[in-house]
């Protein structure tokens, strides 16, 4: 009698024979270990918006007549200074609006603080699911949640959604299955600010949380549909990095396109992660995004769940 293998059983199977490649014995740094020693640095991107940085991701906030909005919030050991920066550089009103962007640490840190103050939070209908559960976190060895139910967002979307802050018209929308299953864009439409969150990185390689939806053909996806909301003059906030522009995102898109070709050709032949490793798909874009190891890793196993047979 034949036996039949579902996709479960498959994940399941191919998640356990690759687990010898850790992402924590690649060598990459979290950002907790990143933040620890930074501080928050404030940008001015207008009259009434700021990008801050040091508390573990790039967090974006803006003033209306009478509150705050943030995208993200750090990290939670960060989230006072960020909390702090905030007001100092926009003045003491309430944060009544924030945004995560997905459900990693690096973003959802002021969840607890402000979802206590009564504060709106926006994200997709996963990020909120993921976050009532213990989750493993990237690249370290830990979990993350549950979240308390007031620290979880409690206003989701499936698609895309808008809303006018003070003079400032916010669009937002989902980023289908990239850096997690939960991503969302955040565009200030006016000032022409465009929040990617987690598909896009400003220096060094994203991470593709394969165990929470992400994967590298939605990685790719993200950055055409990034592409094509932005303009030449259009600012580009990265989950990590400095500002970068509609040029940048074109290049990334075209960079992890290749890549992700590579990977599917690698796949094809049957090769384990540590012979992917070997053949150095990413080889000449190293110099400039530094050690892959990890992403490599994360990337090919993401397309398991895509490529693996039905039976």
């Amino acid at each position: 009698m034949r036996t039949r293998k579902n996709r479960r059983d498959f994940l399941q199977a191919a998640l356990g024979a690759g687990a010898g490649l850790s992402l924590a014995s690649l060598g990459a740094r979290p950002a907790a270990a990143r933040a620890e020693a930074a501080s928050i640095t404030t940008q001015s991107l207008g009259a009434h918006l700021v990008v801050l940085s040091g508390a573990g991701a790039n967090c974006v906030a803006a003033a209306g007549p009478d509150s705050l909005l943030m995208v993200d919030g750090g990290l939670k050991e960060r989230s006072s200074a960020l909390l702090n920066a905030v007001h100092q550089a926009l003045g003491p009103q309430p944060v009544r609006t924030l945004f995560n962007t997905h459900w990693h640490p690096e973003q959802t840190g002021s969840n607890e603080a402000l979802g206590n103050q009564g504060a709106r939070i926006i994200a997709h209908e996963n990020t909120r699911l993921w976050l009532g559960y213990a989750e493993p976190v990237p690249q370290q060895n830990r979990t993350y949640g549950p979240l308390p139910p007031k620290a979880r967002p409690n206003d989701t979307i499936y698609d895309t959604g808008k809303l006018t802050f003070g003079s400032e018209h916010i669009e937002y929308g989902y980023l289908l299955q990239a850096h997690t299953d939960g991503d969302i864009y955040i565009f200030f439409r006016d000032a022409n600010v465009l929040v990617t969150g987690g598909p896009v990185s400003g220096e060094g390689w994203p991470v593709i949380d394969y165990k929470t939806g992400g994967w590298m053909g939605g990685l790719v996806d993200a950055l055409r549909t990034l592409s094509g909301l932005a303009d030449e003059k259009t600012r580009v906030i990265p989950a990590n990095g400095p500002i970068l522009t509609r040029a940048d995102l074109k290049a990334q898109h075209d960079m992890y396109a290749t890549i992700l070709d590579r990977l599917q050709k690698l796949l094809r032949k049957g090769m384990a992660p540590d012979e992917v490793l070997a053949a150095a798909p990413t080889k000449e874009f190293d110099q400039k995004w530094g050690e892959s190891q990890a992403f490599v890793t994360m990337a090919f196993k993401s397309l398991w769940g895509h490529f693996a047979p039905d039976a």
